[in-house]
C-alpha cells in the first residue's frame, strides 16, 4: 500500500494463518483444502464468471439516486456510479460469503465494491481519470470492500506489515464492562492496530492498550472504509473532512449520498417504508437505544440479497464480539420484522 504522510503504512505482508477452535477464514480455497478444514465462516470464489464485458457497452442515467449505469452489449449492468459517491459497484467473478458457526445465511454475489478517486459526477466516463481507474479494477480480483470487510471476521487469518504491525485477522468489538455482560463500546480503527495515528487535521489518538484487535460498530466502518480503502477520515464528528467517529456522526455527515434519508423526528425516527434503492456496499444506520435521543447508534456494511432473498449486512456487534454476518442478538437482516430491522432507518453511499 503506498506510504502517506501522518498514517501507518502497510507494505508486502507476512501471512500467518490462525486456526481458532471450530472457526477458520478461506480464500479461493481449493475444494480439497477446504474439505480438511472446520467449517465456520468462508469465502469462496466462482472463477468461471471472467467479469469481461461483452459486445458494445452503453451509459445509462437513472434517477433517485442520479445515477450512471454502465450495461454491456447484452443489457447487462456492468457497474454503477452514484452522483455525489465514491462508492462504485463493478461486476466480476462470482463469490460466497457465509459464516456457518453462526448462521445458515449464505451470500453469493457477482458485485465488486471500489471507490473512485473522487466522487462521481454526471459525464465522468470521459474524464481520463475514470478511464484509467476503470482499465485497472475492471474484472480484477484486487481486494475490495467486502474482501477488506472479511478479513476481521471470526477466524481471519493474521496478516502483518513489514514492521509487524498485523493490519488483518479477527476484530472483537471491545473489553467487558465490569458487570461481565455488556461490552465497552468507542474502540476505534487504532484500537485494532495497537498503533498512534495522526489524522489529516494535525489531531494525534493514541490507542488504548486494553482494547488491541477491537472495533466498535462505527470504528469496524473506519478500519474497512477509512484505513483499508483509505476513503478520508475526520479524527471526530465535526473537525475536517471525511468519514465521522461514530454512526450517528456518519449518519448525519456530509461526506456520500442519503439513499434512505430519516424520516420522522426525534427518537421516533420511522423504519423506511421502501429499501429497493440499496446497493452493495452502502452504510446502514440503526435506532437502538432510546436512552440516546435521537442518535443512530449501530452502523453496518449492506451485503446484498443472500440465497433465500433476505437484506443482509456485515456490521461489529457486542453480542457477537465482533464483525458478523450472523444471527446472535438478532439476524442481520433489513427486511422481515427481526430485531434490526425493525431498527433500521437510514442509509448512505459513500
Amino acid at each position: 500500500m503506498p506510504k502517506r504522510k501522518g498514517r501507518p503504512v502497510v507494505h508486502a505482508v507476512t501471512v500467518l494463518a490462525l486456526l481458532a477452535g471450530s472457526a477458520y477464514f478461506t480464500y479461493e480455497l481449493r475444494a480439497d483444502e477446504q474439505a480438511k478444514l472446520p467449517a465456520a465462516q468462508t469465502i469462496t470464489e466462482n472463477l468461471r464468471t471472467s467479469g469481461k464485458a461483452t459486445g458494445k457497452q452503453t451509459w445509462e442515467r437513472l434517477n433517485n439516486p442520479a445515477r450512471s449505469v454502465l450495461r454491456d452489449g447484452k443489457g447487462a449492468v456492468i457497474g454503477t456510479f452514484t452522483d455525489g459517491a465514491r462508492t462504485a459497484t463493478l461486476k466480476g467473478p462470482t463469490r460466497t460469503f457465509a459464516e456457518p458457526s453462526t448462521t445458515s445465511t449464505k451470500v453469493v454475489t457477482d458485485d465488486w465494491v471500489r471507490l473512485l478517486p473522487e466522487p462521481w459526477t454526471k459525464g465522468a466516463e470521459r474524464q481520463q481519470w475514470f478511464k484509467d481507474w476503470f482499465k485497472q479494477y475492471r474484472g480484477s480480483e484486487e481486494d475490495d470492500i467486502f474482501a477488506f470487510a472479511f478479513q476481521y471476521t471470526q477466524g481471519a487469518p493474521v496478516k502483518k506489515d513489514d514492521q509487524g504491525i498485523q493490519y488483518e485477522g479477527h476484530a472483537t468489538y471491545g473489553p467487558l464492562k465490569a458487570d461481565g455482560v455488556d461490552r465497552h463500546e468507542q474502540s476505534d480503527f487504532y484500537d485494532y492496530l495497537g498503533i498512534p495515528y495522526t489524522f489529516r487535521d494535525g489531531a494525534t489518538v493514541y490507542p488504548h492498550k486494553d482494547r488491541l484487535r477491537a472495533v466498535d460498530c462505527s470504528g469496524y466502518l473506519r478500519l474497512v472504509y477509512g484505513y483499508r480503502a483509505r476513503f478520508p477520515l475526520m479524527s471526530g464528528n465535526t473537525k475536517g473532512d471525511g468519514l465521522p467517529r461514530t454512526a450517528d456522526g456518519m449518519a448525519r455527515g456530509k461526506e456520500g449520498v442519503d439513499v434512505v434519508k430519516l424520516q420522522g423526528a426525534g427518537p421516533w425516527y420511522e423504519r423506511p417504508a421502501n429499501i429497493d434503492v440499496l446497493q452493495p456496499g452502502d452504510l446502514l444506520f440503526f435506532k437502538m437505544d432510546h436512552r440516546t435521543g435521537n442518535h443512530m447508534d449501530h452502523s453496518a456494511i449492506y451485503l446484498g440479497p443472500d440465497t433465500e432473498g433476505h437484506q443482509v449486512f456485515v456490521s461489529s456487534r457486542k453480542e457477537q464480539n465482533g464483525p458478523t454476518i450472523g444471527d446472535q442478538g438478532g439476524a442481520s437482516r433489513l427486511d422481515g420484522d427481526g430485531f434490526y430491522a425493525k431498527l433500521f432507518r437510514s442509509a448512505k453511499r459513500l
